[in-house]
This record gives structure tokens, C-alpha cells and sequence, in this order.
């Protein structure tokens, strides 16, 4: 009996000598774990605070009233695109969606910009510096005398999709000559910037039937057209109510002072302000597609 409780004893002071040397240990490590925590909160704040400081830093330096909001990331669910109605060609039902909004409840917009006339330097600056993303919409015969302007671009994160090689009126045109304007246009960039585009818009908006199927046959997967479109001084609506709604996308160009009442840092300030102002932001148009 002796013997058995001194070997109770033993176990007991074994056991409460484990506890006690390991209970520190782990104390010491939920405490280093609680500190990454909550420094890595404060990384995350700091990081929070400083982006928002160089947007309003950014938004001064270029005249804005207000910082851009900031987009929601992107969707993990793409939503599905679908023809708009009144917009359809007969035979249409396999061919590439035409649309004017992106069906999305997010509280954004799509910029998108054609042609490709003007090549402001100060426009690429400034969409960097605000980091406002837009999608650009090319015809190579405004382009090709200045393809590195547009590969400077396209180094800062914007896709460069099809508008044509020479911007003609495609319901004028034959299937053929269709087909050779958006699949020259579709070599072209691919032979320029690397990649072949996706989407297609086609000049002044106006497509039939062959439209659709020459872009289809040509890797199309897509035609965004708008539902407003900006200017330095105004915006033009679409719809009856003139106003933005969520997934709207917004049409402008590449234009200068030869053609505006201003440059295209003045077309994004006007832009900006009410899109900011409705309390929207722009988004990437190719998050949502």
C-alpha cells in the first residue's frame, strides 16, 4: 500500500509538473499569435489609410472634387450576358451578345474609350495615377502611327479590344468585307500587343446579322455597346430617366481640343464628377464578363 501511493504520488507530481512547464509554453504562443493578428490588422489598416491618402492626393493634383470611389472586387460568379432587347438580328440566338449594362446589383460602371485619335500623355498619367480602369476600343488606322502609346497603355493593366481597321459603316458592307475589317483588326492587335481581343464594338454601333457572325467567326465573344456617353462639358444618356444605373457602361473617345471643348484630363474630370457624385465607381469591364 505504501509502495502504491508513493507511485500515485509520483504520477501526480509527473503529470502536474507536465501542466505546469507546458502551460507558459502555450501561453507564449496564443499571445505570439494574438500579436501577428493584431499587427497584421494594423498592416491592413495602415495600408487602408495610406491608398485612401493617395487618392485624395491624387484627386487634388488632378482637379477632381472628390476622390474616385473604390470598386467591390470582382465577382466570382460572372454574370450572365444576354442580347439586349431590341437589339437583336434574325438568326442572332448563337451569335456575340450586344449589350448597353452589365445585369450586376454592384453600384459600378464600365468606362470604355474609341477610336484611338488623340494620345495625350497627360491622360495616361493621370488614369494611372487615379488608377480608374477603362477599356479601350481601337481602330488600327488612328493607331498604327504611335502602336507604343497604346502598348504603354496596355502595360498598365487596360485590354486593347477590336473597333475595325478603318471604322466603316459595317451594315453597308458585304459579309466578306465585314469580316476582313474586324479579323484584320483582330491580327493586327495580336500582332502589335499579344493578344487577340475578346470583345468588339462595332464603329457608330451600327451592325446586322453578317456583323455578328464576321466577329463570331473572328474569336468575338462579346459586343459591349453603352448607355451613356461623356464629354468635357456634358453627358449624353440612352435612357429616358438620363441617369446611371449599376453595370451601366459609358462610351467616350480618344479626342483632343481639335475636337472638344477641352482635352481628355478635362473629359475625366467631367466624367468622374458624376459618376462620383451618383455615387457610383468604375469598375473593370472585363472583371465582370
Amino acid at each position: 500500500m505504501a509502495l502504491a501511493a508513493l507511485l500515485v504520488a509520483a504520477l501526480g507530481t509527473a503529470c502536474g509538473s507536465s501542466t505546469d512547464s507546458d502551460a507558459p509554453t502555450k501561453t507564449k504562443a496564443g499571445k505570439g499569435a494574438e500579436a501577428a493578428g493584431a499587427a497584421g490588422a494594423v498592416s491592413s489598416a495602415e495600408k487602408l489609410k495610406a491608398a485612401q491618402q493617395a487618392r485624395i492626393a491624387a484627386a487634388k493634383k488632378w482637379n477632381l472634387a472628390k476622390p474616385p470611389l473604390v470598386a467591390p472586387a470582382a465577382p466570382k460568379t460572372k454574370p450572365e450576358i444576354t442580347t439586349r432587347e431590341g437589339f437583336e438580328v434574325e438568326g442572332g440566338e448563337n451569335l456575340p451578345p450586344v449589350f448597353t449594362t452589365v445585369p450586376t446589383q454592384d453600384k459600378v460602371v464600365f468606362l470604355t474609350i474609341d477610336d484611338g485619335a488623340e494620345k495625350d500623355p497627360e491622360f495616361l498619367k493621370m488614369m494611372q495615377e487615379l488608377k480608374i480602369p477603362y477599356t479601350a476600343f481601337l481602330s488600327d488606322y488612328l493607331i498604327r502611327d504611335n502602336y507604343p502609346y497604346f502598348k504603354e497603355m496596355q502595360a498598365a493593366g487596360v485590354t486593347l479590344n477590336n473597333h475595325t481597321l478603318n471604322h466603316r459603316y459595317m451594315p453597308a458592307l458585304s459579309y466578306e468585307k465585314q469580316h476582313e475589317e474586324i479579323c484584320g483588326q483582330q491580327d493586327t492587335i495580336q500582332k502589335q500587343f499579344g493578344k487577340r481581343p475578346t470583345l468588339f464594338r462595332p464603329p457608330y454601333g451600327n451592325y446586322n446579322e453578317d456583323t455578328l457572325r464576321a466577329a463570331k467567326s473572328c474569336g468575338i465573344k462579346a459586343v459591349p455597346l453603352w448607355n451613356a456617353e461623356a464629354f468635357p462639358n456634358r453627358m449624353d444618356w440612352r435612357e429616358w430617366d438620363r441617369d446611371l444605373h449599376p453595370g451601366d457602361i459609358i462610351l467616350t473617345h480618344f479626342r483632343g481640343r481639335e475636337d472638344w471643348k477641352g482635352s481628355m484630363p478635362d473629359m475625366i474630370r467631367n466624367v468622374m464628377k458624376t459618376v462620383t457624385d451618383k455615387g457610383y465607381a468604375v469598375a473593370r469591364l472585363e472583371d465582370y464578363l
